[in-house]
């Protein structure tokens, strides 16, 4: 027995001794060599020791976030907090700090980093490339190679320069823009909201943000500030902008009684000032567009009861020359036109939309179809009862989120998203109106919008969304719905696979075309939903342009009441929606 234990041993012995004199070496390796002293690394050792430790922690992230975006199974909240109770350094890329290191140390190493550094800086001098400090701050090369692309012939903007009454004093008020939520976090980073970062690692390290969906005024003018054909010259405009938070002005009346003249004050005074500038008169406004990031209708205010909903901006005479850009238009009005609500996602970059269109591609899709919203039982004609209805009778295929203000799962953006990018359809019946900033949030998931009402969409966002309805959504009559004549399962289950995937796959390329790019950078390649939007205004403006001179109004070539069908087929004819778009009165 004890000649065995030796016999054992002796192994043992002989592996830790040699564990041990590897240590050793490695140790006097590391640490006993002067690595300083060779030639080139002089001035960088220093700086890549403390530097090191963050860029180990942003590689493996890296490396972790594109293994996320391949796998099946998103990590829950527990694991990722277990995650981040065992690590012993955590650090954040936003803030690019380390949440260890002290006060002290930081002001022990700052005067060496300076000098590292710089020394690293003087090295690297002649690979750097120059910059002439004025041209780019006039023209920066993104702007050259966009220019390049898109000439700014025939598409030079104008902006009014107006008082902070009428934009930013707003934001100011931000506190009275909602009765039960506080606006103010919406606003920072220029109105995208505070950093959504990467709850579940569903999304990616940078480019997403807890965005409202009612913030289009400042992003829209934000982006404007960067756009790479403005102009000083009204007279080379080929459109004029009148950065008006109209959604902002009407938000502070919306939900108490106040007086008429007070809810219509701010819009009254904005067109006696346009009225009295030089720039109006060249086409009596119809060169000029207003972007309001709310519904039309709360911009119909017909009565003058205090009491009625809105104001009354899309009504007045100076309106009907004037494109107005909501986020839902009326179908019954000639010059108000539709553009995407605002979504989480803000890219910097074209690689980041192209990173994030690979891996919605790759996603993985267990549920046939899901549901995010609220029932409207005290809507009469609403559908949402019999949807979630059908959604609750199909468990093993349909996933559901109520949005109930007890629970306020929808207004966290990483659990709509999270059953979004798992689901093959998303349902989008109306809500209290037409459309939903849900439809634009299912397409950056890459799920395939299912409509109730071809007001939701297809005759709404005209410049963003393709006119061949069925390649990227699929329609079903609300009436049917409602009547119980249609199976939802039973629809969606009998599309074959490879019309699925065609879908899909159309869906994930509308994916630039809808989100709104950070204001604080440019896309060089892609069009957003900003510039297509401006594409839009200007070829109306154009179009409006030409009318003048030849002496005509295309307005009198059809009545207000088909403005839907005029502006979507170009035609007024009898159409199979004609049911849909009986007037509501």
């Amino acid at each position: 027995m004890d000649n065995h234990h030796n016999i054992t041993a002796r192994p043992r012995n002989k592996f830790w001794f040699a564990f041990f004199v590897l240590f050793f070496f490695w140790y006097l390796l590391i640490y006993g060599f002067d690595w300083s002293s060779l030639p080139g690394l002089s001035s960088v050792s220093r700086h890549q020791q403390q530097q090191n430790p963050i860029e180990s922690v942003v590689d493996d992230e890296n490396q972790q976030n594109s293994v996320d975006s391949i796998s099946v199974n998103p990590k829950s909240d527990d694991d990722v907090a277990k995650e981040k109770n065992n690590a012993s350094v955590v650090f954040d890329v936003n803030d690019n700090s380390i949440e260890n290191v002290t006060v002290e140390e930081q002001k022990t190493t700052k005067n060496d980093e300076i000098e590292d550094l710089a020394a690293v800086e003087k090295e690297l001098e002649p690979l750097l490339p120059k910059q002439d400090d004025e041209d780019e701050d006039e023209e920066d090369s993104v702007v050259k190679k966009r220019r390049a692309r898109k000439p700014c012939a025939g598409r030079y903007i104008y902006v009014h320069d107006l008082p902070t009454r009428f934009n930013d004093d707003y934001i100011k008020q931000c506190k009275l823009l909602n009765k039960w939520h506080d606006m103010c976090q919406y606003f920072a980073n220029d109105g995208l909201g505070e950093n959504l970062g990467n709850p579940q690692r569903l999304f990616q390290r940078s480019a997403w943000y807890v965005t409202h969906q009612f913030s289009l005024d400042v992003i829209f003018h934000n982006r404007m500030k960067q756009y790479e054909c403005l102009t000083n010259d009204s007279s080379k405009a080929a459109a004029v902008y009148v950065p008006y938070y109209g959604g902002f002005d009407v938000a502070r009346f919306l939900w108490d009684p106040y007086n008429t003249s007070v809810k219509d004050a701010d819009s009254v005074e904005l067109f006696r000032l346009l009225r009295s500038r030089p720039e109006w008169d060249a086409m009596g406004g119809k060169d000029h567009f207003i972007v309001s990031g709310r519904i039309a209708w709360d911009f119909h205010r017909a009565g003058g009861r205090d009491d009625e909903w809105g104001n009354k901006l899309l009504l007045m005479p100076e309106s009907q020359n004037v494109t107005m850009i909501t986020i839902e238009s009326s179908p019954w009005d000639r010059n108000d036109f539709a553009i995407p609500y605002p979504t989480y996602f803000h890219p910097l970059s074209d690689d980041q939309v192209y990173e994030w269109q690979n891996r919605m591609r790759r996603q993985k899709r267990r549920s046939l179809f899901c549901f995010a919203g609220a029932p409207r039982p005290n809507m009469d004609g609403s559908i949402r009862g019999e949807i979630m209805d059908q959604c609750a009778a199909s468990r093993r295929k349909c996933k559901m989120m109520e949005c109930k203000d007890d629970k306020r799962n929808c207004l966290k953006p990483a659990n709509v998203m999270k059953m979004f990018q798992g689901s093959v359809f998303c349902l989008q019946p109306p809500g209290d109106s037409f459309t939903r900033r849900s439809t634009f949030d299912s397409i950056v998931a890459g799920c395939i919008p299912v409509f109730f009402h071809p007001g939701s969409a297809y005759i709404q966002y005209l410049w963003h969304l393709p006119k061949d309805f069925s390649s990227y959504s699929v329609l079903i009559p609300e009436g049917d719905v409602k009547n119980k004549k249609v199976s939802i399962d039973s629809v969606l289950s009998r599309i074959p696979s490879s019309k699925v995937s065609a879908m899909r796959e159309k869906v994930i390329k509308l994916i630039p075309s809808v989100i709104y790019a950070d204001p604080r950078a440019r896309l060089e390649k892609l069009d957003d939903a900003f510039d297509l939007a401006i594409k839009g205004i200007v070829e109306r403006v154009e179009s409006l342009r030409r009318e003048m001179k030849e002496g005509r109004n295309s307005s009198d070539e059809f009545d207000s009441e088909y403005s839907w069908k005029y502006y979507t087929f170009g035609t007024t004819e009898q159409h199979e929606w004609d049911n849909y778009f009986k007037r509501y009165r």
